[in-house]
C-alpha cells in the first residue's frame, strides 16, 4: 500500500479524534465548580475554613501542592442545590479519605465523611465520584472538602461538578453505551481471534489476545464496575489495577507488533528496545501498585515516561516497516495510529504539559475500538498473506519433491522414488515386479544421435504407462531399462508390454521392440527388493539370450 494512503488514513484517524471530544464532553454534567485550595494546619477547624476564605489560594493550580491534607473550598455553588436535588461530582483520584460539609442559607453545616470503601461506593461511572447533596429546601451556599492522604497526581478536588439528577442520568448512559460496547468488542475479538488461533497457532494472535484482555480490565477498572462489584476492596485497589492493566496491554501491544511485521522490521537493536519499554512499563506498573502512596507522584512520573518511550519506539517501528517494505504497514498504520497519538496525548496530561479532561480520560476506549475495528481486517490481510505464502511454499515443495522423485526424461519415477513406493506397495500385498530392456538401443544411438535416442525412451515410457494397470508404479531405473510393479494377480502383462512397444510409432518408422523378465513376490523390506530384482534380471538376460523382443519369467530363467 503506498505511503501516501498511509498518511491520508492517518489524517483521517486524527479527523475522527478531533470531533470525538465534542462527543464526549455532551456526557459532561452538570456546572463546573472552581475551586480554591488550603493546606490543613493542625489547629483547623471546619467550622473556621468555612468562613471567609483568608487563607485559600485560589490561583495556583492544585497539582502544584503536591501530596498532602488539603481543605478546598468552592468558590462559589451553583443555584438550585440544597433547594432542588442536585449531585456533587468529581473525578476519581488518589486520597485516603474526605468529609464534605455542606453549609446552608440558614447556617445549617451538613457534613458527610467517604473513607476509601465509601468512595469505591459513591462511584459512577466513568470513575467519577457522585454525592447526592442533601435537600433541605434551602440552598447551598458553601462547599467544603476536607481531603486527607491526598497523592496530588491529578489534584486534589479535579472537575468539580454540581448536576442535576437528569444530567446525571444522561452521563452514565453515555457511558453505559460506550464501556458496553468496548465490552462486547473486546468478548468478540477474544472469541474469533482465539479460535483462529486453535486453528492456525500464529503468536501475533496470542499477544492480540492477551492485550484485548488487559484492556478488558482495565475498561472494567477504570469504568467504576469493579468498584460496584467489589466496593470492600476501596477505590485506590481499582486505581492500581488501573495502572497495571494499561501497563500490560501496552507490552502486549509491543509483543502484537513484534510478530504481527515480518522478522526483518525487528533488528537486534529493536527488539531489544521493544523488550526494554515493555519490562519497564509493567515494571514502573508494578513499583505503583505495591508502593503507592509512598512518593506516589514520582512513581506515577516513571510509569507515564514509559508511556513516552512506548510511543518513540512505534515511530522507529513504523519507519522500519517502511524501510524494509513490509506488507503490512498500511493495516498496522492505520489501525494503530489513533491509539499511539492519544498514548502521546494522555502522556502529556500525565506530564501535565496540557490540561486534562473527561474526553482525554476516556478516548483510549474510543481509540482502541477503533483500533479493534481495523485490526481485526489487519489480522484477517496478515493471515490472507500467510496463506498464500504457505500455499507457495507447499507448491515449490511439492515441484521440487517431484523434480527429486522424477525421471527428467520420461517423467517416470526415478530408481530411488521407486524404491521407496515399492516398498510401501510391496508391504500391502504381494507383487508381481516386471523388467524391460529396449532392444540394441546402443545401435540406436550410435546411428542416429543421442536425441533420437532420447526420443525412443520417451516413447517407450508412454507405451509402459499407457499399459501399466492403474495404480501400479512404473519407473526408468537406468540407461534403457524400465520396471513395472503391479499386484502379484495382474495377468499377461509382460506380454501386453511386448505388444504395446510394438505398436508405437517410432522415429524414421524405426522397428524397436524390448526384452521382458518378470517375478512375483513380497517386499517387506529392502531385502525382498534385492532378490526380486535379481530374480527378474534372471529372467530379464534369459529373454534376450532367447534372442529378444520375448518376455520370461524368473522360473524359465533359473531353467535355462
Amino acid at each position: 500500500m503506498p505511503l501516501r494512503f498511509l498518511c491520508r488514513s492517518i489524517a483521517a484517524v486524527l479527523a475522527l479524534l478531533l470531533a470525538w471530544p465534542a462527543a464526549a464532553q455532551s456526557a459532561t454534567a452538570g456546572e463546573i465548580v472552581a475551586t480554591c485550595v488550603a493546606p490543613v494546619h493542625a489547629s483547623d477547624r471546619a467550622a473556621a475554613m468555612l468562613r471567609p476564605p483568608m487563607r485559600f489560594d485560589c490561583t495556583t493550580p492544585q497539582i502544584a501542592f503536591g501530596a498532602g491534607d488539603y481543605w478546598v473550598r468552592a468558590r462559589s455553588v451553583p443555584t438550585g442545590a440544597g433547594a432542588a436535588p442536585r449531585v456533587l461530582r468529581s473525578w476519581s483520584v488518589w486520597q485516603r479519605a474526605a468529609t464534605l460539609y455542606f453549609g446552608y442559607a440558614d447556617g445549617v453545616v451538613i457534613r458527610r465523611t467517604i473513607d476509601d470503601v465509601g468512595a469505591a461506593r459513591s462511584i459512577a461511572l466513568g470513575a467519577v465520584f457522585e454525592q447526592p447533596i442533601p435537600v433541605r429546601g434551602v440552598p447551598v451556599t458553601q462547599l467544603l472538602w476536607h481531603v486527607r492522604g491526598a497523592a496530588n497526581i491529578r489534584g486534589i478536588v479535579a472537575n468539580a461538578r454540581i448536576a442535576t439528577p437528569a444530567e446525571s442520568v444522561k452521563r452514565n448512559l453515555v457511558f453505559a453505551t460506550l464501556y458496553g460496547g468496548f465490552g462486547g468488542l473486546c468478548l468478540a475479538l477474544l472469541v474469533y481471534n482465539l479460535s483462529l488461533w486453535s486453528a492456525l497457532r500464529h503468536r501475533f494472535q496470542l499477544a492480540y489476545c492477551g492485550m484485548v484482555s488487559a484492556l478488558a480490565v482495565y475498561a472494567f477498572s477504570s469504568s467504576g464496575a469493579m468498584a460496584w462489584l467489589w466496593p470492600e476492596l476501596g477505590n485506590l485497589a481499582r486505581l492500581r489495577v488501573n495502572y497495571v492493566a494499561l501497563a500490560l496491554a501496552a507490552a502486549m501491544a509491543l509483543y502484537f507488533a513484534r510478530h504481527f511485521f515480518e522478522s526483518r522490521v525487528f533488528g537486534s537493536r529493536t527488539l531489544l528496545a521493544a523488550r526494554a519499554v515493555g519490562l519497564y512499563l509493567v515494571a514502573t506498573a508494578a513499583a505503583f501498585a505495591l508502593l503507592a502512596p509512598w512518593q506516589a507522584r514520582v512513581l506515577d512520573l516513571f510509569y507515564s515516561l514509559g508511556f513516552v518511550a512506548l510511543t518513540l519506539l512505534a515511530g522507529v517501528i513504523l519507519v522500519r516497516a517502511w524501510r524494509e517494505g513490509s506488507n503490512y504497514l498500511w493495516v498496522f498504520g492505520v489501525a494503530w495510529a489513533a491509539p499511539f497519538l492519544l498514548a502521546a496525548i494522555r502522556t502529556m496530561s500525565s506530564l501535565h504539559l496540557i490540561a486534562s479532561s473527561t474526553w482525554l480520560d476516556n478516548s483510549t476506549l474510543a481509540a482502541m475500538t477503533l483500533e479493534a475495528l481495523v485490526s481485526s481486517v489487519a489480522i484477517s490481510y496478515r493471515i490472507r498473506l500467510l496463506s498464500i505464502e504457505r500455499d507457495a511454499a507447499r507448491a515449490q515443495e511439492l515441484v521440487a519433491r517431484m523434480l527429486a522423485d522424477t525421471d527428467p526424461l520420461t517423467d517416470l519415477l526415478n530408481r530411488r522414488s521407486f524404491l521407496r513406493e515399492a516398498l510401501v506397495a510391496g508391504a500391502r500385498t504381494p507383487q508381481l515386479l516386471v523388467l524391460a530392456d529396449v532392444d540394441h538401443f546402443k545401435r540406436v544411438n550410435d546411428t542416429l544421435g543421442h536425441d533420437l535416442g532420447d526420443e525412443v525412451l520417451r516413447r517407450v515410457a508412454a507405451a509402459l504407462r499407457t499399459t501399466a494397470p492403474a495404480g501400479s508404479l512404473v519407473s526408468r531405473i537406468g540407461g534403457e531399462e524400465f520396471a513395472v510393479l503391479a499386484p502379484a494377480d495382474t495377468r499377461g502383462l509382460p506380454d501386453r508390454i511386448l505388444d504395446a512397444v510394438r505398436a508405437t510409432r517410432m522415429p524414421y518408422d524405426l522397428t524397436i521392440t524390448v526384452s521382458v523378465g518378470s517375478h512375483a513376490g513380497v517386499l517387506d523390506h529392502e531385502g525382498d527388493w534385492a532378490t526380486m530384482y535379481r530374480m527378474a534380471d534372471q529372467a530379464l538376460y534369459a529373454a534376450k539370450t532367447a534372442g529378444r523382443d520375448r518376455a520370461r519369467g524368473a522360473a524359465l530363467s533359473i531353467a535355462a
